[in-house]
């Protein structure tokens, strides 16, 4: 039902995941990330309440380990549960219960995790691992992410068409820097795409709008002088 990607950029210690799945809507559920501390995908049978509660450990100083481990320990429904984490040292760490859907599996590497459920073969999330450390490390860590979930529909996705994606990105502050998302559509990463090609130029001066207005570059807008 759905595969994904956490990872840390190395270069600018910004956090981020992308994610895609044949439900609408995937990322507004399956996404969470945190400025300092890290990033937590939940997904399979999805329980929205872990993202935030893995982002609270990470951010008290637990591994990628930890905070999935605790996670597992506290939650009744774990089996059902597909868990992936990264902290602030680029470690990871993936959980999938047993009765996680259908064929799935999981990949990581430094800085990256990948993990996936329902999917069209295993050899999905070490093919997304693959490219994720295959793209250029002064690519912004949005774009390593869209290329990073491409790499997985390309090598097979789900076992089904994908209907929706999505890619968060967290930088210094308290709200993310890119926060995209494609709901529903017949090609939700290629949409995706677009979307950060339209945003990634002008993402700063949104962030710049926020903490300096008077320096701020104009808004872009009909009638703004």
């Amino acid at each position: 039902m759905t595969f994904s990607v956490v990872a840390r950029c190395a270069r600018t210690g910004q956090f981020g995941i992308a994610v895609s799945s044949s439900s609408p809507a995937v990322a507004s559920r399956c996404a969470f990330a945190r400025a300092g501390a890290g990033a937590v995908a939940t997904q399979n049978i999805t329980d929205p309440s872990l993202g935030p509660a893995g982002l609270d450990l990470l951010e008290r100083g637990a591994t990628a380990e930890e905070c999935v481990a605790i996670l597992v320990r506290r939650s009744e429904f774990a089996a059902y549960r597909q868990i992936s984490a990264i902290d602030d040292t680029g470690l990871t760490a993936v959980w999938s219960g047993e009765k996680t859907l259908g064929l799935y599996t999981s990949a990581t590497g430094h800085n990256v995790a990948c993990a996936g459920n329902l999917l069209a073969n295993d050899t999905v999330p070490a093919a997304m691992v693959e490219a994720f450390l295959a793209t250029d490390t002064t690519m912004e860590l949005g774009q390593r992410l869209v290329t990073t979930l491409a790499a997985g529909l390309k090598a097979g996705g789900e076992a089904g068409p994908v209907r929706s994606a999505g890619m968060l990105v967290v930088d210094t502050h308290s709200w993310p820097l890119a926060d995209l998302r494609v709901d529903w559509h017949d090609t939700p990463i290629a949409q995706l795409q677009d979307l950060w090609d339209l945003w990634q130029p002008q993402m700063r001066d949104y962030t710049l709008r926020s903490v300096n207005p008077v320096e701020s570059p104009s808004y872009g807008v009909p009638g703004d002088e």
